[in-house]
């Protein structure tokens, strides 16, 4: 299936991720891309694949191999860093259907309480360590044909994992010096697991912030509190990178573009001509195809007109806004890849969206 869009799919989007635009525009993710009729191909259930190694690739791989999405990326679950860190992780095993992991309680009230164990030993941990084994066989099973990505959440999100919710964002407003530190901390953890993703083969790193983005905090205390440890982390990283930040994301467009990856993911609730407009056309843009909305509960034919829009407001690669929702019918991933893999745009549309 994946040969029937690119043959050159890996060399075309990893040539993007590093400023090269070709003549379409991929179609591919650096999230959580896992799909129920994707797990039933291999007769596995979600809740098995976060912690072993094997089952993760294959997951992993049944969007390129099934639909043809350009990528293969792992951890298939946003708690690795917090279970690496001591959190109790519920991997929803006994689930019918296919259910993110979530984390069962906090580890601490506020920032300042939390204690954040050395990057080296988080390396080491068996969570992180699965993530790179996997790495490892995606790179030799199908990572000549797309690229391998592999991912982490912001400082901030992951902060959101590890304590009481309600205490982190009212740290956030009233004290935002006292989790400056801790979330400088986060931000080195996530950078050493990034990089131990990179050695291990991963083509690329996305950087998801998804509680913290300004989208959800507002762009004044983005810039304040979650920007610099977002650029820290960033900046610790070779390229390329990419950044995703969930929300309604445009007023803060300049500084999510400012912390320094090579492109920026959006979510649907973002308007990505309006991005286009404020960054200009040399900044690289992907997004903003709703998983839950257009691809898990609409038809083809409006995943087909999403995707056409995305491109036409100014997409340089077609990305689900976030991860995709397990659920999503297998019609419409090909869909979603193949009106990308198709469509050139609408003469002008970019330049008048």
């Amino acid at each position: 299936m994946g040969q029937e869009v690119a043959n050159n799919s890996r060399d075309e989007v990893l040539g993007l991720l590093h400023g090269r635009q070709g003549e379409r525009r991929p179609c591919f993710s650096g999230l959580i891309s896992v799909t129920e009729p994707g797990l039933q191909s291999l007769g596995l259930r979600f809740g098995e694949i976060h912690t072993d190694a094997t089952k993760m690739a294959a997951a992993a791989a049944t969007s390129y191999r099934l639909f043809g999405l350009e990528s293969a990326v792992v951890p298939t679950d946003i708690c690795v860093e917090a279970g690496a860190l001591g959190a109790e992780v519920d991997f929803r095993i006994d689930s019918p259907r296919p259910e993110f992991p979530t984390v069962v309680k906090p580890l601490a009230t506020s920032l300042g309480d939390l204690h954040i164990a050395s990057p080296a030993n988080v390396v080491r941990h068996e969570r992180v360590a699965t993530v790179i084994e996997a790495i490892g066989l995606l790179k030799a099973g199908v990572g000549q044909e797309v690229a391998v990505g592999a991912w982490v959440p912001g400082p901030a999100t992951l902060a959101m994992y590890l304590v009481d919710r309600g205490g982190f964002l009212s740290d956030l407003m009233s004290a935002p010096a006292e989790v400056a530190g801790p979330l400088d901390a986060l931000a080195d953890l996530l950078a050493e697991v990034a990089l131990a993703y990179r050695a291990a083969g991963a083509d690329f790193i996305t950087i998801h912030e998804m509680g913290g983005s300004p989208g959800m905090l507002g762009p004044a205390l983005f810039g304040r509190v979650v920007q610099p440890p977002l650029k820290r982390l960033i900046a610790a990283l070779p390229a390329p990178r990419v950044l995703s930040a969930c929300g309604r994301t445009n007023r803060g467009m300049k500084l999510l573009w400012e912390c320094g990856a090579e492109a920026l993911n959006v979510d649907q609730a973002n308007s990505l001509a309006q991005s286009r407009a404020a960054l200009g056309p040399e900044a690289i843009l992907f997004g903003n195809i709703d998983p839950v909305g257009t691809l898990a509960e609409g038809d083809e034919a409006a995943v087909r007109e999403a995707v056409r829009q995305a491109i036409d407001d100014g997409a340089d690669a077609v990305w689900p806004g976030c991860d995709l929702w397990p659920q999503v019918p297998a019609a419409n991933v090909r869909a979603m890849v193949h009106e990308a893999a198709g469509y050139r745009g609408t003469p002008g549309a970019r330049e008048t969206a």
